[in-house]
């Protein structure tokens, strides 16, 4: 699955913001260059600013009333300056920006992962951004296998819920 058909680095960085567990300006600085933002220096309080961001994220994913996942979406748009344009720059294909390029990281972050997530909503309803299904995880996702049909965050949680269930029908036979 093409992963810019559901959000791009903007829904992909949205969930590692909100999985996230050291917002130390050192991680929270690799984080954002792993989803190739630019220019990714933090200090403590920016780095600050995009936990409480986090936490605005958290809610969209794994919400499955449609209405309700496009709402917070639109509440997250509402509080950055998003304007998106098309961009091509350092050797990379044309690509979408949600961001003025002057934009300070935090606002960048804010309005990559806003706009991330609203593609995510008009090109696939929501339904790919995700929260693992098993009991006491909580990680979220987006969900660009082929089917659609994503429920869990790795594998190994895939297979502790289905051991359980294997277990759990063994011991009632």
């Amino acid at each position: 699955m093409h992963f810019n058909a559901y959000g791009g680095n903007g829904a992909a960085l949205a969930a590692a913001l909100v999985n996230a567990t050291d917002f130390s300006p050192a991680a929270v600085e690799a984080m954002l260059g792993e989803h190739r933002l630019l220019r990714t220096a933090v200090t403590a309080g920016e780095a600050e600013e995009l936990r409480a961001w986090a936490r605005r994220l958290d809610p969209v994913f794994g919400e499955f009333d449609q209405d309700t996942q496009i709402r917070l979406v639109n509440e997250l748009l509402d509080v950055t300056a998003s304007k998106p344009y098309v961009s091509a720059h350092d050797g990379r294909e044309p690509h979408l920006h949600f961001f003025a390029v002057d934009a300070d990281i935090v606002a960048r972050a804010k309005d990559t992962t806003a706009g991330g997530l609203a593609m995510a909503m008009s090109f696939a309803g929501g339904r790919r951004l995700g929260r693992c299904g098993r009991d006491g995880c909580g990680v979220v996702y987006v969900d660009t296998s082929r089917n659609g049909r994503r429920r869990f965050c790795t594998p190994a949680c895939a297979n502790r819920v289905n051991v359980a269930a294997h277990r759990a029908r063994s011991l009632a036979r």
